[in-house]
């Protein structure tokens, strides 16, 4: 993990971690990684701000599934 957020200037500690593949066109963003130099660490800001090039895909592997809540089963 990086001390600081992978873009310039910004002093945010991160919270997710960005990699790319080229051959696929795909950029995902994950929990924090260990550092690599193919991989950029972003604070929350940067990665929710984050888009990719045209033709790209974003994948965000933070994002689960919604928790189903069971009172919503009972409710009128």
């Amino acid at each position: 993990m990086s001390a600081s957020c992978s873009r310039p200037g910004c002093q945010r500690a991160p919270s997710a971690t960005l990699t790319y593949d080229y051959a696929s066109g795909t950029a995902t963003i994950g929990a924090l990684a260990a550092p690599h130099p193919m991989q950029y660490d972003l604070c929350e800001l940067h990665a929710e701000r984050l888009s990719v090039p045209n033709g790209w895909s974003l994948v965000d592997e933070r994002v689960s599934a919604p928790v189903l809540d069971i009172r919503d089963r009972f409710a009128s």
